[in-house]
């Protein structure tokens, strides 16, 4: 295994089409697309414990370095830590144990991420935390001459967000590796954690996972455009989603029906985009936005804030479709438009504007986490 002096990895940001929420138990699918805009990785290698610290990480998103130290197989701090870093630390104690397996020392690397999925470090809710990730793995990997397919960057990367918060549902990590227009299915987080627990992270790699499954898909018919609308107000997925978790909620007809309801709009809007049929998609996410809206109703979750109920408003006010791309509580908006009035399009932006919603110039890309 020959170590380059230096490679650069990077991996795109997301957003979600439909399918948001109920894709957080393993299973159930959702659509996703990459977007233009990247996270950047670059890694080189250091000699070990040079300047004290065995990985020295560096990010845009935070004032000063990170310095860590290999100790049993897990990554110590060198004295205070900046936060924001925990997901790149992750990928590194991931990959060091894929190496560790294959009788390699741990890596001792230097570290610099650089984001455009951010402004002055206000984060626009494109996946972020998904594409360092991607990236981080794919950079360490190349680092050490190791030619890994997607499918096992991938599931390296969901080892990794799985081992921080075990309700992430990877489909950020798939549209990072992909790239384009995908259908995604979560696997089983727990099984997997506790399959790489038992059995080792090359088993975890080579074994069923259950639930899992990405599909890519064609993109919309060339007379629809996809515009994206910043509401400039970030929010947690994380806490969004542990709303779900309340016991007269989950399990009983409500959350069947979302489940069901959602699960039939995916599909449905699935084969929508194979068939080329504009105005079925413009149904399914009119659709997709009710049912998000019902589910905000029931939780009280704050899906819908003020900006991107006008961002979708605006957009079905001239025959288009809009809703929430993700977790919602802030964040990115998506809308569907028709691609041969400009005049409507620019009407929606400018309603956008009038509402504090921040027209982003993002654009679908078939590039996954590649040079």
């Amino acid at each position: 295994m020959t170590r380059q002096h230096t490679v650069v990895r990077r991996a795109p940001g997301k957003l979600f089409v439909a399918g948001e929420y109920a894709v957080v138990e393993p299973g159930n699918q959702a659509i996703l697309v990459a977007v233009d805009r990247h996270i950047t990785v670059t890694v080189s290698g250091r000699g070990s414990g040079t300047g004290g610290a065995d990985v020295v990480i560096s990010s845009d998103l935070v004032p000063e370095q990170g310095r860590w130290r290999w100790h049993d197989g897990r990554l110590s701090g060198c004295g205070p830590a900046p936060g924001g870093l925990k997901h790149v630390v992750s990928a590194i104690e991931v990959m060091g144990r894929l190496l560790a397996g294959r009788g390699f020392p741990p890596p001792s690397l230097s570290v610099s991420v650089s984001s455009r999925l951010h402004d002055n470090g206000t984060k626009f809710g494109l996946g972020s935390s998904g594409a360092v990730v991607v990236a981080t793995v794919a950079a360490v990997a190349a680092l050490h001459d190791l030619e890994l397919p997607p499918n096992t960057r991938f599931r390296l990367a969901m080892l990794a967000t799985a081992g921080i918060d075990s309700r992430a549902s990877g489909g950020d990590l798939a549209a990072g590796t992909w790239g384009g227009w995908i259908a995604y299915r979560a696997p089983d987080r727990a099984a997997v954690l506790d399959l790489a627990r038992r059995r080792g992270v090359e088993e975890a790699l080579r074994a069923p996972w259950p639930g899992f499954e990405v599909r890519r898909l064609p993109p919309p018919p060339a007379g629809l455009t996809l515009e994206v609308g910043w509401t400039g107000k970030p929010a947690s997925t994380t806490s969004l989603v542990s709303g779900l978790n309340r016991r007269t909620w989950r399990g009983g007809a409500s959350h069947r029906r979302f489940v069901e309801t959602t699960a039939d709009c995916v599909r449905a809007s699935i084969t929508a985009l194979r068939l080329g049929d504009g105005p079925g998609l413009l149904h399914q996410i009119r659709r997709a936005r009710r049912e998000l809206a019902r589910l905000d109703d029931e939780l009280g979750l704050g899906i819908f804030t003020p900006g991107l109920t006008a961002l979708c408003d605006a957009a079905e006010a001239v025959g288009g479709a809009a809703k929430p791309s993700g977790a919602g509580g802030g964040d990115c908006g998506i809308a569907l438009l028709d691609a041969e009035t400009p005049s409507d399009i620019s009407l929606v932006r400018e309603r956008w504007a009038a509402a504090g919603v921040r027209p982003l110039p993002v654009r679908p890309t078939t590039e996954g986490n590649e040079k």
